[in-house]
């Protein structure tokens, strides 16, 4: 194996050992593609501080990237130097760009109702309803499983959302009745899977092995929202069930929208600001919703005020008073 070849597996151990997100590993890899291909492929430690400063500006001023691009490819970076060459990254002459504060956009509740009936049944429904009904991020509405659906205290929980960090959420009444039906297909291809060479499911290796294997192939620990069909896992080559895709979620959000005709960039995130937006114009507090989203600092979910002032007329206009 080269030494390029060898600082991949590096950076993807280094990665690993940390317990980073798989997002963040093709991520980080990706980058250090780019910046020494950038490079004419010569070693990280050849291309030193100066190296670095060129790459990023050639990200800024040449391809104009997004700010939120500059600073991920600045993180990628960062750990290569730090925590995979154990060198030095001070003195670096880039500084991190400065994003935009932007406002999030909202659907009103007779938007999404009309979102919600022009989405077709069965899975489509349920996740995008999901989504909304109790304010998840996309990835995290994909990677529940069978045991973080709790019918009996009727809640779901989300195992290790953004930060690492667990939450309990209130299971919408009116989708206790779809989640048993979604869970019905699921075991269908779960007993697909045991009779043709036993079921696996993607499970953080050291809780595995802690189980002797046993969560991986667990019932309990299977996707509510299975692939229709299974593949390899890139992370050790075995073929397991995956869960769906985010790319079928924006799909089905999409298509909806336009049958509904909302004149909207609609992305399901935005149903996640939805949820903040109606809780806070049905009068609960602050506090209840930044644990509910789970953020770290309330001023990430005070955002959702100013949108609220808007739509509710607090923020009048001089204008209607003329």
């Amino acid at each position: 194996m080269n030494s390029k070849g060898a600082l991949e597996v590096e950076i993807r151990t280094a990665i690993r050992r940390r317990g980073m997100a798989y997002q963040t590993e093709e991520s980080y890899v990706g980058w250090y593609k780019r910046f020494v291909k950038f490079h004419g492929m010569k070693h990280p430690r050849e291309i030193g501080k100066a190296g670095v400063e060129s790459f990023l500006n050639h990200l800024a001023i040449n391809l104009e990237v997004a700010p939120g691009t500059q600073n991920q490819a600045f993180s990628a970076l960062l750990f290569l130097y730090r925590e995979v060459l154990k060198l030095d990254f001070e003195g670096i002459n880039a500084r991190r760009a400065k994003e935009r504060k932007k406002l999030p956009m909202v659907l009103s509740r007779d938007e999404v109702r009309q979102a919600f009936e022009c989405t077709r049944q069965g899975t489509p429904h349920l996740m995008l309803c999901l989504l909304y009904g109790c304010g998840l991020r996309v990835s995290e509405g994909l990677r529940l499983r069978i045991k973080d659906v709790d019918f009996s205290n009727s809640c779901i929980w989300v195992q290790k959302g953004k930060g690492g960090k667990d939450r309990c959420l209130t299971m919408p009444e009116n989708l206790s009745d779809d989640l048993k039906r979604q869970i019905t297909r699921a075991r269908i291809y779960y007993e697909e899977d045991e009779a043709d060479g036993g079921s696996k499911v993607y499970v953080e290796p050291a809780l595995d092995r802690k189980s002797g294997g046993g969560f991986s192939k667990s019932w309990h620990w299977y996707w509510v929202f299975p692939s229709a069909r299974r593949s390899k896992d890139p992370r050790d080559a075995v073929r397991k069930r995956h869960h769906l895709l985010e790319g079928a979620v924006s799909k089905w959000l999409k298509k909806a929208c336009c049958d509904a005709g909302i004149q909207k960039r609609v992305t399901a995130h935005v149903l996640r600001h939805s949820y903040a937006t109606h809780l806070l114009q049905s009068g609960v507090d602050l506090r209840t919703i930044q644990e509910a989203l789970g953020h770290s600092n309330v001023k990430t979910t005070e955002i959702y005020t100013h949108v609220l002032h808007a739509i509710t007329g607090k923020a009048r206009s001089p204008l209607d008073d003329l």
